[in-house]
């Protein structure tokens, strides 16, 4: 098991609400992200893109990932400039890489796209993998965790093979070790959203986690855990835990 620490007092820009000034300071709304990341085999030559048809080929395995965020930073400086102090504060991954090959048994059906992904985007076979993902907060305090997501690989739009393709279409090269992220992995129901963002509706309706305590994004103490799985016949095949708990900066 990994654990990283992440702060909830990272600071940068915000920008409260209506025609306020922008202002300095610790986040309020430290959040998790629910995702998974593909870990780069073979990688390719600069000005050389992937197929998407081999992109498959240029994938070691998966790992669960919690691509922590600061969303009230994040909402500032996207506008301009997209996400950086809002994200680059720290990353979480899973101890396990599982191979696609491993994974192959659990193979199923993309989500269809519409409108039809550009040919370079469009697959002979586009295929998700059944993985049961879960999500946990630890409160400082309390002995057990609390389950407030349950998602599925499956429901990710756009492929890892897509992404991968895209990622290079440009022609940028990418080197074995390579991680690359899926985004936040939300089902279709309230129970499945993959972050506290959508969960809480960005702090409009506080997520209960048990009858004394709720949350509209992370405070000092809470422990975040990632788990994942596939179950076959007989046996599992899993990713480890992908935990952080968060304690106060000491800045």
């Amino acid at each position: 098991m990994f654990m990283t620490y992440a702060f909830y007092h990272f600071r940068g820009q915000a920008h409260p609400a209506g025609d306020s000034p922008p202002y300095f300071g610790p986040t309020k709304k430290l959040d998790f992200e629910l995702e998974m990341a593909a870990v780069v085999g073979p990688g390719n030559e600069l000005g050389k893109p992937i197929d998407v048809n081999d992109a498959a080929d240029h994938i070691f395995g998966l790992v669960l990932m919690n691509d922590w965020s600061a969303r009230d930073i994040q909402a500032w400086e996207y506008i301009p400039l997209g996400p950086f102090l809002g994200k680059n504060f720290g990353t979480t991954v899973s101890p396990w890489i599982v191979t696609l090959d491993a994974l192959e048994p659990f193979a199923c059906e993309a989500p269809k796209q519409d409108p039809q992904p550009l040919p370079y985007l469009s697959e002979k076979i586009s295929q998700n993998y059944d993985i049961s993902l879960e999500v946990q907060i630890k409160p400082s305090g309390q002995d057990a965790p609390l389950t407030v997501s349950r998602s599925n690989f499956n429901h990710l739009y756009w492929t890892i093979t897509q992404q991968l393709a895209h990622h290079t279409i440009n022609g940028c090269n990418l080197r074995p070790g390579d991680l690359l992220g899926t985004g936040t992995i939300s089902g279709p129901e309230p129970e499945s959203y993959g972050c506290l963002l959508e969960l809480t509706w960005n702090g409009q309706r506080p997520l209960s986690l048990d009858a004394n305590t709720t949350r509209k994004f992370l405070e000092d103490g809470d422990e975040v855990i990632f788990s994942g799985s596939s179950k076959g016949d007989g046996y599992t095949i899993g990713f480890g835990t992908c935990t952080g708990k968060i304690v106060p900066s000491p800045l």
